[in-house]
């Protein structure tokens, strides 16, 4: 496989007896998960960073993957931790917390962490994205998007400069699954998102809060800092208040 970058590939950390699965987000990779993963795992934590099909390599390649792809390749790596460790916890960004949610949901996990995830779209008529798809097989992003970029880690930054339309309506039916079933999330919950997110709904983290079924539940939020924010200047800060509840709530 032909990686974009080196920061694309997938990483396995090996550490102690707790596990934590990393899922990065929509036309994402591992390298945004990289640095938390270096910080968990120098806390003991078995740390894998999960490479979703059709990402870190080409738009072409995404295009022909879907969201049973990802749902699917994200419950493999659950049910493969689950046989070799004590516990396992499954954390991921943006898309990534949603398929972490959807695992939490369905399978039997010991902790979940969400980072900006949405619970509702900011994008009107995703429903028509596949016929969308037809006239502009992509969409890239908006200059404006270079604000951001200026506040990454461009080390761990990689990820495609678009997205393959159809695969909206993909992200959009992942969305609403998570949202759907959070009511089955038993396990101890943290949600983390940052009031300078303009990339998902303000009230994502407060519905996830709200909704979901476990009585231990905890929110990080965070001032001024953008979507990717596990790349960001707040990346350690996620990092520790992460360690300080999974080894809380793992009564580690």
């Amino acid at each position: 496989m032909k990686y974009m970058h080196e920061n694309a590939r997938p990483f396995f950390l090996e550490g102690g007896e707790n596990a934590v699965l990393l899922t990065h987000g929509f036309t994402g990779s591992p390298g945004h998960m990289r640095p938390l993963g270096d910080y968990l795992n120098a806390e003991g934590f078995t740390v894998q960073g999960l490479l979703l099909p059709g990402h870190g390599t080409s738009l072409a390649d995404m295009r022909k993957t879907s969201w049973q792809d990802w749902l699917q390749a994200e419950m493999e790596a659950v049910r493969e931790l689950k046989e070799e460790y004590r516990t396992v916890t499954v954390a991921g960004l943006s898309m990534g917390g949603c398929l972490s949610l959807i695992a939490a949901e369905q399978t039997q996990v010991d902790a979940c962490v969400t980072i900006s995830a949405p619970m509702k779209t900011l994008q009107r008529f995703t429903w028509a994205a596949p016929v969308a798809a037809l006239f502009m097989p992509e969409i890239m992003w908006k200059n404006g998007a270079v604000n951001d970029k200026r506040r990454l880690d461009p080390e761990y930054n990689v990820g495609y400069a678009g997205m393959p339309t159809a695969r909206v309506y993909d992200l959009n039916r992942l969305m609403k699954q998570a949202r759907k079933n959070l009511y089955s999330v038993n396990c101890p919950l943290l949600s983390v998102q940052s009031h300078g997110d303009e990339t998902i709904s303000p009230d994502s983290a407060q519905i996830i809060q709200d909704e979901s079924g476990t009585a231990v539940k905890e929110m990080l939020w965070l001032e001024e800092v953008p979507h990717v924010c596990t790349i960001s200047r707040e990346k350690d800060h996620i990092a520790r208040v992460m360690t300080e509840f999974l080894q809380r709530v793992l009564h580690l």
